[in-house]
């Protein structure tokens, strides 16, 4: 990625007619295959009406409106809605029913009858009594002799063995972290987070390096669904300054979905390019935009993920925490709905529009979201070959009508 950025800083402002309609189909296959995410995901998150519910809130919330603090606050609404029905709402209700079926039953009029006795024929109790001697009988015989059920019997199943194995190899690798260390080290993290955003508050300007660094910092802190949802994010935080242009951006988007690896992998790119663009002093090295960018948008996951180490087996069987969880995921989901929405309303460039344009000017880039879509889910097409081929079926396009009909 930092190699492309190498690259991209070298491109004329304005490209040649087929290189639009080549970025534009990548871009259409990209929709396609994170709508494909959002559904998969959706598939595991939605476990109940409740779930669905907040994948549908958060997918509608994060369309309508967008700012810094929106998406952390639409996740706490998502976690507090699940917590507050599985251990408060979910109890009201279910004592309202009980209450309201009790004076159903009071309010039906029931005739008294007398208990029906019902007549034992004796020679049915005779045979019970024999046959019940014979089984006592029986049983004292076999009591003291050991049989091949009871010696396994004391046997532990494969999936207890396997626990035993789970925690025997957790106490001799030695990698446990003290729980003492682990709040230690997330409490530092607070306060690292409270003291760059109070820099970043206090400081009028703010140098190009830091202000990056915060931005990235901050998406790493609150992204919580994986990398589809932080590319709507990050070109909030790139592209809106004009630290990056929007043809740049999609086009690093284009290729970074084409690539293996972790979305966030996208921030080398613009740190690199913000670096070298015109906000920044000349003498700044685009390499340094990378490396700061890399620190702060991955930072933060790793540095959680070694605190909760200490408490998370601990808390992971809280039934609080996977009620609040469930909702986390929930919400998540949803809102890579709303990245899906973003970049289809952005991923059409042409030379007229480089701030990209909706896919849906254009009916043959909804084609090639979805058979981007049906190609990986139906016929495992891997995701870089599907991405690929939808950039040959913009040149294609091209080929066909985009030389009469691209603006």
């Amino acid at each position: 990625m930092y190699g492309l950025s190498l690259g991209v800083q070298r491109i004329n402002d304005t490209l040649p007619r087929p290189a639009y309609a080549l970025l534009s189909g990548l871009n259409a296959s990209i929709v396609g295959i994170i709508a494909l995410s959002a559904v998969q995901l959706s598939r595991k998150a939605i476990t109940d009406p409740l779930t669905r519910l907040l994948v549908t809130m958060g997918g509608c919330a994060g369309m309508c409106y967008n700012a810094l603090w929106y998406f952390p606050v639409l996740l706490v609404i998502g976690g507090s809605s699940t917590f507050g029905w599985d251990f408060y709402v979910q109890n009201w209700v279910r004592r309202w029913k009980v209450l309201r079926n009790t004076r159903r039953r009071t309010s039906v009029h029931e005739p008294e009858t007398g208990p029906e006795v019902e007549s034992i024929p004796m020679d049915g109790i005779q045979k019970e009594n024999i046959n019940t001697s014979a089984t006592a009988s029986y049983r004292r015989q076999t009591a003291s002799t050991p049989t091949a059920n009871d010696s396994d019997a004391n046997v532990p199943s494969e999936q207890e063995q396997e626990q035993s194995r789970q925690v025997l190899h957790t106490e001799r690798s030695g990698h446990t972290i003290p729980v003492n260390i682990g709040v230690g080290v997330i409490g530092i993290f607070v306060v690292t987070f409270a003291v760059f955003i109070s820099i970043r508050s206090a400081l009028h300007p703010v140098p190009i390096l830091l202000s990056l660094f915060n931005s990235m910092f901050l998406a790493g802190t609150i992204i919580f669904g994986g990398g589809p949802v932080v590319i709507p994010l990050l070109r909030d935080y790139v592209v809106d300054p004009g630290w990056v242009s929007p043809r740049d951006f999609l086009l690093g988007l284009a290729v970074i979905q084409a690539m293996p690896g972790p979305n966030f992998n996208f921030a080398v790119y613009l740190g690199a390019l913000v670096a070298a663009g015109p906000f920044s002093s000349p003498s700044t090295p685009s390499i340094a935009g990378a490396i700061v960018a890399f620190l702060g948008i991955f930072t933060p996951g790793l540095w959680l993920s070694i605190g909760f180490q200490s408490i998370w087996q601990s808390l992971r069987k809280r039934r609080e925490v996977s009620s609040i969880l469930r909702g986390l995921n929930a919400t998540a989901v949803g809102l890579i709905f709303t990245a899906v929405y973003r970049l289809w309303e952005i991923g059409y460039l042409t030379p007229a529009a480089t701030r990209g344009s909706s896919l849906g000017q254009e009916p043959w880039w909804v084609v090639v979201a979805a058979s981007t879509f049906i190609a990986v889910e139906w016929f495992s097409t891997p995701p870089p070959v599907a991405i690929l081929t939808g950039g040959c079926a913009g040149l294609a396009w091209f080929g066909a009508v985009g030389r009469r009909s691209m603006p």
